[in-house]
């Protein structure tokens, strides 16, 4: 039995897939490389010594889904795909809502059809929009601030729906708080088109030239020295989270969340300087205005994950600074090296 993966070429996607070859699955992935690189998935080959099937393909072509689980005795399907910018989003909040929700109504009907119930779905911290206070735990209202998070939010909802209608499913939401880093070995890493939306992709490209500077929004948060706290999360500890949550299926929850984050919050002048020690180079910053919808701070609670999952974030910031470095000055360019 195969487990299928949407948008495994992905940034998370891709490092999951190592993570499942590794463990001994047998992996499918569908991503139409909007936003990815087949590279990707070829270093993940060469890396684990396994193969995985890939098939280039959009999940809103519903021929094309049903043709996967046609061809392929799919067991589970952890789901990355989506459109994932939180400014985009507000740009084009049309494409936004189309693209995320309906490919997921579309993949779930396809997982109906073929009585595959078991389902993996990649949600996000976004969906708490600005908390009252911190930590967060998965029984927070939820209040998104922008469209993309307000995606994640319609889905987790239409996923309940989906679970009271028919209690054959069995459903975890994994909410991620701020993936970063790369993978030890430096071969697999973030990628993102143009400049990047993130701050991690964003500091690794100032640091090896690509951009002269850094921007940091807003300098003037009640945080401890004025700038943004986030929680960041290794990428290798949350693709390691979306195994146990496959474990969790077995055992029939129903549906479920979890928050997955390290329960720390940094500022992004904390990043900056851990980033510097770890790369040994400076980093150029200038403060401007804050951005629209940007929470002052919001970091995870994880102890649900802690005790259901058997999961705990096990890397710290400074492996998460290091382990991008490797990455972006071993790959300038990105998979495009």
């Amino acid at each position: 039995m195969s487990i299928l993966v949407t948008g495994g070429a992905g940034y998370i996607g891709s490092h999951t897939c190592l993570e499942l070859l590794n463990a001994g699955f047998d992996v499918v992935v569908i991503d139409n490389l909007d936003n990815s690189k087949q590279e990707s998935l070829e270093r993940v080959q060469q890396l684990t010594g396994k193969k995985l099937k890939f098939y280039h393909n959009d999940l809103l072509d519903k021929d094309a889904v049903r043709t996967i689980f046609t061809e392929n005795r799919i067991d589970s399907v952890i789901h990355f795909a989506g459109l994932k910018a939180v400014g985009e989003s507000n740009r084009i909040p049309l494409s936004y809502y189309h693209n995320n929700i309906t490919s997921t109504l579309i993949l779930c009907e396809i997982m109906s059809e073929f009585k595959v119930f078991n389902l993996v779905f990649s949600s996000s911290a976004t969906v708490y929009g600005d908390p009252a206070k911190v930590p967060v735990t998965e029984d927070f209202p939820l209040g998104p601030t922008n469209p993309y998070g307000r995606t994640k939010y319609m889905i987790e909802f239409v996923l309940r729906d989906l679970y009271a209608s028919n209690s054959s499913w069995n459903i975890v939401l994994l909410r991620y708080f701020n993936p970063v880093g790369a993978h030890p070995s430096g071969r697999i890493g973030e990628d993102p088109n143009g400049i990047p939306n993130n701050l991690f992709p964003y500091i690794t490209q100032v640091a090896v030239g690509k951009l002269d500077s850094l921007s940091v929004f807003g300098n003037d948060y009640p945080t401890p020295d004025g700038t943004g706290v986030r929680d960041y999360i290794h990428v290798v500890d949350l693709a390691v989270g979306h195994l146990k949550a496959l474990d969790k299926l077995k055992q029939n929850p129903g549906i479920v969340e979890y928050n997955l984050g390290t329960g720390q919050g940094y500022s992004v002048l904390d990043v900056i300087k851990t980033f510097e020690k770890a790369a040994g180079t400076n980093i150029p910053y200038q403060i401007v205005d804050r951005r629209t919808g940007d929470a002052a701070s919001c970091y995870a609670d994880p102890g649900k994950a802690e005790q259901e999952l058997g999961w705990t974030a096990e890397k710290g910031l400074y492996d998460m600074c290091a382990d991008s470095w490797r990455w972006q000055s071993g790959n300038p360019n990105g998979y495009e090296d």
